[in-house]
């Protein structure tokens, strides 16, 4: 359990590095964006409910291998089947999230991915939190914050 609680903070500070995925119209509040994704959220949640399966892989099998000793007597240790291992999988994910992607094109907002900025910008821009949503450049990249919040800088 310790070996994990190890690995959560450097998957946050790998989070951090890659670009965000938001749903984005230009001039919006980030708290009106949000509202419209978690009614979304809810929306395709009732529309397409989370359908889990219990599915088991194959089972493997590991053939015996040959065991000589120095007078050439040989002979073959004996295979054996190993577990192929039980998986859960929502069968309704792909169309639970094509649902919020649609209700959110149905309210004028597109799926975009805005890069991390380097790692120079940050102290270059004074700390601001983005609140409501710019128009986007080529340039535009993104700086978060500790507390869930970010910055869109152009």
């Amino acid at each position: 359990m310790t070996s994990y609680l190890k690995i959560i903070p450097a998957l946050l500070i790998l989070a951090a590095c890659g670009p965000m995925s938001i749903y984005y119209r230009p001039g919006v509040s980030v708290s009106r964006m949000q509202n419209d994704t978690t009614n979304c959220q809810v929306t395709a949640l009732k529309d397409a409910p989370v359908s889990t399966q219990i599915r088991q892989r194959p089972p493997i099998f590991y053939p015996g291998y040959p065991i000589c000793d120095g007078s050439g007597n040989c002979y073959r240790t004996p295979g054996y089947w190993a577990d192929g291992g039980v998986y859960t999988v929502d069968t309704n994910l792909d169309l639970r999230n094509r649902v919020v992607d649609m209700c959110m094109a149905n309210k004028g907002y597109q799926p975009v991915s805005i890069p991390a900025c380097p790692e120079g910008v940050k102290g270059k821009v004074p700390t601001q939190v983005t609140t409501q949503l710019p128009t986007l450049t080529q340039n535009s990249c993104v700086i978060r914050y500790n507390d869930n919040q970010w910055q869109i800088v152009n």
